[in-house]
């Protein structure tokens, strides 16, 4: 069945390159997750192409001689598609395909937005999604019609062309607008469901993609939210009420993120990232044994400061200590320089894990379910000094207290 489906898959290569501000090794940490990407969206990448630059060619983003050996690669093996980790500029994914005919010429941004089409289920998210499609396909039109540079130049063949392209641009530019229109109506309408949920307090799930935000909800709320070991399984926002020890609060799983987000989604999911901007508590859900984590956790915080969201109260959450798996060094050889690779989850959790913000971070299983009452407790206590603020004679809180339940009472 497995092999079925990978011979179903597209043929990929997948294009980088090492930088001053990009290093070998980190450019192997993004090829990676490229991979995955690609995979996600129905790709398998059976080629790797790197190459060593001061900065990336204006034209062709890599050097010609790079380029024809890719071309070459591409022939003999029947590669349909040609994606690279950056985002290529209008001009240099218009020249890349005139030099590589035959073959999707693809970008980062391209593939993300690709896998949100695949992946988007309500309304909502199909507008959110087809906006972003419009805003970044506009300014690349104009490569779109490179057909009609085949034919033959004179009489009649010097308009019809550039009319076409505008005539194009100004199709998207109306969509774009009623997109826009649409959005801003299904927001007031989700600014109203916010509203309308009371002053319960609201948790939400944040996190980078595929750390096992839905499965974690899952557990915790008893729902059924969609999870698979892909990137962005899961694009519409979940909002769930939450019990625990009778204390109800709302959880909302959120839409992952990802290190070089486009600018593109994150105009478009303003009212999905509302749902993290609005929330009371957050749980920074981290995959722990995913080796770029630390990187994870730097982009996430990054997204939450770009929307505004950085200062509120968060509690960290290890997922998938089961996975974990750390180098073993033997003790007897010196040779070898121990590294964060090979720590083991007693060595984090003495380093800058024991202590974050105000309170020290969780270590779980989603999965398993594996120190879930500790996680439960201290999400309990969390929510509890919230509750505490807002209602400071619950009686939930506060049984004894027969005064104070009277007067909530009154």
């Amino acid at each position: 069945m497995l092999e079925k489906e990978i011979i179903n898959f597209e043929k990929t290569a997948i294009v980088g390159i090492v930088t001053q501000n990009q290093s070998e090794d980190k450019l192997n940490e993004y090829l990676d997750e490229l991979e995955f990407l690609t995979y996600t969206a129905g790709g398998q990448v059976v080629k790797r192409f790197s190459q060593k630059m001061d900065k990336p060619n204006p034209k062709t983003f890599v050097g010609t001689g790079k380029l024809d050996e890719i071309l070459l690669y591409i022939k003999e093996h029947k590669v349909s598609t040609l994606i690279f980790d950056d985002e290529l500029s209008p001009s240099q994914q218009k020249n890349i395909s005139k030099l590589i005919p035959d073959c999707k010429v693809l970008d980062r941004t391209n593939l993300i937005l690709d896998i949100f089409a695949q992946r988007a289920e309500t309304s909502y998210a199909r507008t959110q999604v087809e906006l972003a499609q419009c805003q970044y396909l506009l300014p690349r039109l104009s490569g779109m019609w490179t057909h009609l540079e085949r034919q033959k130049g004179g009489i009649g063949m010097r308009g019809p062309g550039e009319t076409e392209i505008e005539t194009d641009r100004r199709i998207v530019r109306d969509r774009i607008s009623l997109l826009k229109d649409k959005i801003k109506t299904i927001d007031k309408q989700m600014g109203v469901q916010r509203s309308n949920r009371g002053a319960m307090v609201r948790v939400a799930l944040v996190g980078y993609t595929n750390v096992g935000k839905s499965t974690l909800m899952n557990a915790v709320g008893k729902s059924d939210v969609f999870v698979e070991n892909k990137l962005f399984a899961t694009l519409d926002t979940t909002v769930r009420k939450v019990v625990i020890k009778n204390l109800p609060f709302l959880l909302s799983d959120t839409v992952g993120f990802i290190r070089k987000l486009p600018t593109q989604l994150v105009d478009s999911f303003k009212s999905t990232l509302d749902e993290v901007r609005e929330a009371d508590l957050l749980l920074h859900v981290v995959d722990i044994s995913h080796p770029d984590f630390e990187d994870h956790i730097a982009s996430v915080n990054q997204t939450l400061t770009d929307i505004k969201a950085h200062d509120k109260p968060t509690i960290m959450v290890f997922n998938k200590i089961d996975a974990y798996r750390h180098l073993t060094i033997d003790e007897d050889d010196l040779m070898t320089e121990k590294t964060p690779k090979h720590y083991t989850l007693d060595e984090w959790k003495s380093t800058w894990m024991n202590r974050v913000g105000e309170s020290k971070a969780l270590f779980i299983s989603a999965t398993n379910k594996e120190n879930f009452e500790e996680f439960r407790e201290r999400v309990y206590e969390a929510v509890r000094q919230i509750h505490i603020t807002r209602f400071p004679y619950n009686k939930f809180l506060y049984p004894d207290y027969k005064d104070a339940i009277d007067k909530e009472e009154e």
